[in-house]
């Protein structure tokens, strides 16, 4: 019966932990689309704090795209939220769309 418990609480622990990394990196991000660059695929992004990205001051920074099918979802101006996640070529924005 011990062993049971035990195995239900390591189970529970592992998901929780699980659920809270993909709710890091997922999270939203609000900003302002700067510039749009298709052909090499990148957007240039002011930002508040990315808390996710690890970055706790507001910035403007170029980031890749992971889909180019984004970038024609918005235009330089528009007010934004955007989620990215760090990869091995950079930060790369993985979802955007136009702020309501």
């Amino acid at each position: 019966m011990n062993r049971i418990i035990r195995i239900a609480a390591a189970l529970a622990l592992t998901v929780s932990l699980a659920t809270g990394a993909l709710a890091a990196q997922g999270a939203a991000i609000s900003g302002e689309v700067k510039k749009i660059d298709e052909g090499a695929g990148k957007i240039t992004l002011k930002h508040g704090p990315a808390k996710s990205l690890g970055m706790d001051e507001p910035m403007t920074m170029v980031y890749r795209v992971n889909d180019p099918a984004l970038l024609k979802q918005v235009k330089v101006g528009d007010k934004v939220t955007f989620e990215a996640e760090e990869a091995a070529s950079g930060f790369t924005v993985t979802k955007v769309q136009k702020a309501k």
